[in-house]
């Protein structure tokens, strides 16, 4: 057991019941969502973006990183030019065919200035979960209100505004729904032995999966305050792995890179690894942050200094 765990007064328990969260609820759901979000894509496939469009996905912190996996995803087949920008620093003198905004809340200030300061008559096409909510009346919309989360912290909105963009790229996702709901009937304690207590955790990833190792480790700070890097996987081994030691564990998104297993091995920290789709693999961080919760005694539904939308007074 790591002295990380001892820290700021956290206490472990010894328990390994978790108790119920509305964060492990929402987790449980995702393959159904993901099977919906087909039928979702279908009907709104007027609004989502054609191939051969010039698109720009825009976002702000988790919903960034579902821009910048579906930029991954839609350039890689073959559908046309594909930018993911944080909402906080718009595209300025770019040209494109449609916007894609990705706003859970609705009312996120950085979304909505980015959202009113884009070229008027260029469609845009806001996913939303928040019913009556400010985003929704500057595009048009596509309102997931049955995802939407009462924990602040994010999952089945995310991973369903994600499926419903693959569905949308031809994607069957039928296979990484199956991984999922395995991914679910597996006892958590047993899954993730070697990872519960990892004293730092790095997650790598290439493609679409760099972008959910970036949402993986932002899991993992929200929800219990872990020490987590994220890094492209090829990017790992030009400075990052020096943080690689015993007691310590590289979470790696998607196919390994060449000699990646043996460079691991020799720093003498775990590696984590599994031949699935990476949101598939997602869902087993979501499950290792309620965990990792309980253990040290946190509420992962309200994660320290966060609130479900951040609101600028300015």
């Amino acid at each position: 057991m790591n002295d990380h765990w001892a820290h700021a007064g956290l206490v472990l328990s010894s328990a390994e019941h978790t108790p119920a969260t509305h964060l492990s609820t929402e987790i449980a759901s995702q393959p159904d969502n993901w099977v919906h979000a087909r039928v979702i894509a279908e009907r709104n496939r007027a609004l989502l973006p054609a191939a051969g469009e010039r698109v720009a996905a825009i976002g702000c912190g988790t919903s960034l990183f579902m821009a910048r996996a579906y930029a991954a995803l839609r350039e890689r087949a073959g559908h046309g030019l594909t930018d993911a920008w944080p909402a906080g620093q718009p595209p300025i003198g770019r040209e494109y065919d449609r916007y894609v905004i990705i706003c859970r809340s609705g009312t996120t200030t950085e979304v909505i200035d980015a959202v009113r300061a884009l070229p008027a008559g260029t469609p845009r096409v806001i996913i939303c979960s928040s019913p009556g909510t400010p985003v929704l009346a500057l595009g048009d919309s596509i309102l997931i209100d049955e995802v939407d989360e009462r924990s602040v912290v994010q999952t089945r909105f995310a991973t369903t505004t994600l499926a419903i963009l693959r569905w949308s790229l031809g994607e069957d996702l039928t296979p990484v729904i199956a991984q999922a709901r395995a991914v679910l009937a597996e006892e958590p304690a047993t899954a993730l032995a070697d990872v519960r207590y990892a004293d730092q955790i790095t997650f790598t990833g290439m493609g679409f999966a760099a972008a959910l190792a970036d949402e993986a480790a932002l899991k993992l700070r929200e929800s219990c305050q872990s020490w987590t890097e994220s890094y492209l996987a090829t990017e790992y081994r030009h400075g990052p792995i020096s943080i690689a030691a015993p007691g310590r564990a590289v979470w790696a998104l998607g196919p390994l890179l060449p000699g990646f297993t043996a460079d691991i091995a020799a720093t003498g920290a775990h590696l984590e690894h599994r031949d699935i789709d990476p949101m598939a693999d997602l869902v087993r961080v979501h499950r290792l942050c309620v965990l990792r919760a309980a253990d040290i005694g946190l509420d992962p539904d309200h994660p320290r200094s966060l609130t479900r939308s951040v609101v600028l007074d300015f």
